[in-house]
């Protein structure tokens, strides 16, 4: 038997599979979304810690060379403190994928069925990046969802892809997360804005531009920060060649770290490559975007999730309640 199960199945299944997987002392890499809801999320986590075992969800955009670069700076200091503002940025083409024609073209598709739907399957990859620097606590969520014209004229009239979140935690740090299927270009971005510099991370082009806080007087504020921006993409242009020599730079860098990083972690210690807190935060944050667009979906899963807990007899987990004013900490 394997020391490591990878679970790449649609995600209705996630939980049960994975529960089955711990119970018969296994490590199990849990592809994205992690589960349906964060009650599955805490369980799985509990379960894990209860048994001494590993798990890690599949955010592998985590672990590509342009945000490890950004921890880099973030731990030496570079933003100057505590991020003021985040944002993060997420598309998807509906006309260039294989994959949108299928559950497009099917009412009975898998991804129809989740509680969010086509954003249920995708937008963990962006609220993960917001979580890293967000504390557990809440205070403010509140999302606004619709369907663009596109959307409305493939004959999917239940389906949203246009997806905007606000939020903001104690510290008063704020957070944008914007999912679209209609801007161009495509964006897979993360922005961090600091009190003394700021920081910008594109996944697609892999670039890292740093934006310093200095300012300039008269006429030279014209030409200063568009030269210093024109020399971080050129630094950005030169190291993407470099690592492309190097054999560093390819499509699936970030999978291959993230797992390398949890094998590591089961193999010798080492911390999981992704928190638990941050696993179970982006499941509940997505609850609550989901429970705020799509109420009467919510409900539906809700009452889906109890009757398959009344059948198999498990123990229940607390969820701490997640209104636009509530504390989001993992429960004890």
């Amino acid at each position: 038997m394997p020391d490591v199960i990878h679970i790449t199945t649609p995600p209705k299944s996630h939980y049960s599979i994975a529960r089955q997987c711990l119970e018969s002392g296994r490590h199990v890499y849990l592809e994205k979304p992690f589960t349906i809801t964060a009650d599955q999320a805490e369980s799985l986590v509990q379960l894990a810690e209860d048994r001494g075992l590993k798990i890690t969800a599949g955010h592998n955009y985590q672990f590509t060379l342009e945000m490890l670069e950004m921890r880099r700076l973030v731990s030496e200091g570079y933003l100057g403190g505590r991020p003021i503002h985040l944002e993060s940025y997420w598309s998807y083409d509906l006309g260039g994928s294989m994959y949108a024609g299928a559950f497009l073209g099917s009412r009975a598709h898998w991804l129809r069925e989740l509680p969010g739907q086509l954003f249920h399957n995708i937008i963990s990859h962006g609220i993960a990046k917001l979580v890293e620097f967000l504390d557990d606590d809440i205070r403010l969520i509140v999302a606004a969802a619709h369907r663009s014209p596109q959307l409305g004229d493939s004959g999917a009239p239940d389906l949203m892809d246009e997806l905007r979140v606000l939020l903001q935690d104690k510290h008063g740090t704020t957070a944008m997360f914007c999912f679209s299927t209609q801007f161009k270009p495509g964006l897979n971005r993360l922005q961090i804005y600091g009190p003394r510099n700021s920081l910008m991370v594109d996944i697609l082009t892999g670039t890292l531009v740093r934006s310093p806080g200095a300012s300039y007087k008269s006429y030279l504020t014209y030409f200063i920060p568009p030269l210093k921006h024109a020399r971080e993409h050129f630094r950005n242009a030169c190291r993407n060649v470099t690592n492309f020599a190097r054999r560093r730079l390819y499509q699936d860098f970030g999978m291959k770290e993230l797992i390398e990083r949890f094998y590591d972690s089961v193999r010798l210690g080492k911390p999981v490559p992704i928190p638990y807190r941050e696993i179970i935060l982006t499941a509940k944050i997505m609850d609550e975007i989901f429970a705020q667009i799509y109420p009467d979906r919510r409900r539906q899963t809700e009452d889906e999730g109890q009757r398959t807990e009344d059948r198999q007899h498990k123990a229940t987990v607390h969820e701490a309640p997640i209104t636009r004013h509530v504390s989001l900490s993992r429960s004890a």
